[in-house]
């Protein structure tokens, strides 16, 4: 009971969230090569979640999804947290818990990461992720870093040999954004400079200056092990290769060309950049030790998604469908009220949506309407299912549907973006304002019911906008087409399955999700679910209850 009234007093919580952390890179879920003593560490005083997904893909979907508990892909590609969107640190912050967040994480920065930091409290950047604009020269040493860094990585190539001076304005997009990280690595040499360390560092420096406050929520969100996978030399030398040619650590969205030497290579930077960040993971552990925060502080730690390393024959995460190695993550969720279950795990089926009012439930904050993610204070408990089946996807993909067992993607009938629409008030792409010709027949259209009554623009999805998968590549996904896989019979999957009444069941928890989250009408034209909405709308006047994503929902 000393805890429980302890508890009332103190109601605090640290998250830490990676980015782009694969599942089996930690020993905790099986992962073999990388040694990861700290998440091992953490996963014995944890409950550690089996089944866990993500929702929206890539970073800045996935962190609208966190922000506001709900789905978002069916409505908007990248961009800004909307005017109507609800955030949980905003709402912590009207109940009382203050909030801050530490991040290196450079799409904040960006037209199209506008808003997330800005409903916290306080907030801190570090500079010099991947392709941060930080570090000032005019006139970078051309000639040396190309003998540095592999062209198909980096393509310096790309860039005039008769630029005196390098700008934005006279460099294709993909060479300056590489040729930034290139000076930015300039800057920081020591272990200690690196992004991800200081971070942590800013974290610990949170916690001592704030250990003794109650009622805060404190965000630690380090870009790695995203890629360029960059670690200091100590962490390098773990997982040497023999490599002798030039660095290779940014892979380009596209099918294996590599030979084996290369794709080791590739891979050992990724792990060494794992081992970093289960060392600063460590310091963090070390500190709830050494204060005792264990008695009066929840820590929970996740990423965004996963990452291909040649399995599948593919590098990346926005050109196939979302595998298991993107879209199935690690949770691990420690909780004093639930401490005598250190070390269990659980098997509920649940996703990054629920992170959301997770939050809230631990701040004893009231849940949104809009929200349609599942708090998991109950799983804690006991393996309790909050859910029986749930989708996830991109903006213009395929939506993947998972009851766990079976994975389904339904692609739709153009990856071009035809058909498709956004609808939003802050019309911005990754790193840019939406074109002028894509307003081309714009209107305002809605609201949508998490809208809060306010109308929307409709913009038509141009094939030659900036939008995230056909950013660097137009076509977008490659190779396959709708597909079933039993993830019972074959968790890598290899090999395709004809179950009629597995895809059918799937194709209706879709729709179902579809519906809840109200999709425009044109998604369910673009999936082929027009049959799959008649049927459910007949049903629904049947049916008193709503469709609910969450079983037992409160």
């Amino acid at each position: 009971m000393a805890v429980l009234r302890q508890m009332e007093l103190f109601v605090r919580t640290v998250f830490v969230l990676f980015d782009s952390l694969n599942r089996l890179a930690l020993e905790c879920y099986g992962g073999q090569g990388i040694p990861t003593p700290n998440f091992n560490r953490f996963a014995e005083r944890a409950i550690t979640f089996d089944r866990h997904y993500v929702g929206g893909l890539p970073c800045m979907p996935a962190r609208r999804d966190l922000h506001t508990g709900r789905l978002t892909f069916m409505h908007r590609s990248w961009g800004p947290l909307e005017p109507f969107d609800n955030s949980f640190p905003k709402i912590l912050s009207e109940h009382g818990t203050y909030s801050h967040m530490i991040s290196d994480h450079q799409h904040y920065f960006q037209e199209g990461g506008f808003g997330y930091i800005n409903t916290f409290d306080s907030w801190e950047f570090i500079r010099g992720q991947e392709d941060d604009t930080w570090v000032a020269m005019v006139q970078p040493p051309l000639e040396r870093f190309r003998e540095m860094f592999d062209d198909r990585h980096y393509p310096l190539s790309k860039i005039p040999e008769t630029a005196k001076t390098v700008t934005r304005g006279n460099t294709p997009w993909k060479a300056w954004k590489h040729l930034s990280n290139i000076k930015n690595r300039e800057r920081y040499k020591e272990e200690e400079e690196f992004p991800c360390v200081k971070c942590f560092t800013a974290g610990l420096e949170f916690l001592d200056g704030n250990k003794d406050a109650d009622s805060w929520f404190l965000m630690i969100e380090t870009f790695d092990p995203h890629e360029p996978f960059h670690a200091p030399e100590r962490f390098k030398k773990l997982f040497e290769t023999g490599y002798t040619g030039k660095i290779l650590d940014w892979p380009v969205y596209e099918k294996v060309t590599n030979s084996a030497d290369e794709i080791a290579e590739i891979r050992a930077n990724y792990a060494a950049l794992v081992a970093m960040c289960d060392d600063q993971f460590g310091r963090l552990l070390d500190a709830f030790d050494k204060d005792g925060l264990w008695e009066n502080t929840a820590l929970v730690v996740t990423t965004d998604h996963g990452f291909l390393l040649s399995e599948h024959d593919w590098w990346g995460k926005n050109r196939t469908p979302y595998y298991e190695e993107i879209s199935h993550i690690p949770l691990m969720i420690y909780h004093p009220d639930y401490a005598a279950k250190g070390g269990e795990r659980r098997s509920a089926l649940t996703q990054q949506t629920d992170l959301m009012p997770t939050f809230l439930d631990f701040a004893s904050a009231g849940r949104p309407s809009e929200v349609t993610g599942c708090s998991l204070r109950k799983v804690l408990e006991t393996d309790e299912p909050v859910r029986d089946d749930l989708i996830l996807g991109m903006f213009g993909g395929p939506i993947c549907a998972t009851d766990g067992r079976y994975t389904y993607y339904l692609f739709p009938d153009s990856l071009t973006g035809e058909g498709f629409n956004e609808y939003t008030v802050m019309p911005t792409h990754l790193r840019s304002y939406f074109d002028v010709r894509e307003f081309e027949g714009a209107e305002m259209s809605g609201p949508f019911e998490f809208t809060k009554s306010m109308p929307v623009m409709k913009i038509k999805a141009r094939d030659f906008a900036e939008r995230i998968p056909w950013l660097e590549q137009q076509g977008g996904f490659a190779d396959v087409g709708t597909v079933l896989y039993d993830l019972a019979a074959d968790p890598q999957q290899e090999r395709p399955v004809d179950a009629p009444e597995i895809v059918a069941a799937l194709r209706q928890s879709i729709t179902r999700h579809l519906w809840r989250h109200d999709a425009p009408p044109e998604t369910f034209v673009r999936y082929g679910l027009t049959e799959e909405k008649l049927a459910m709308e007949r049903q629904l006047e049947r049916v008193v209850r709503p469709l609910e994503p969450c079983i037992n929902r409160e």
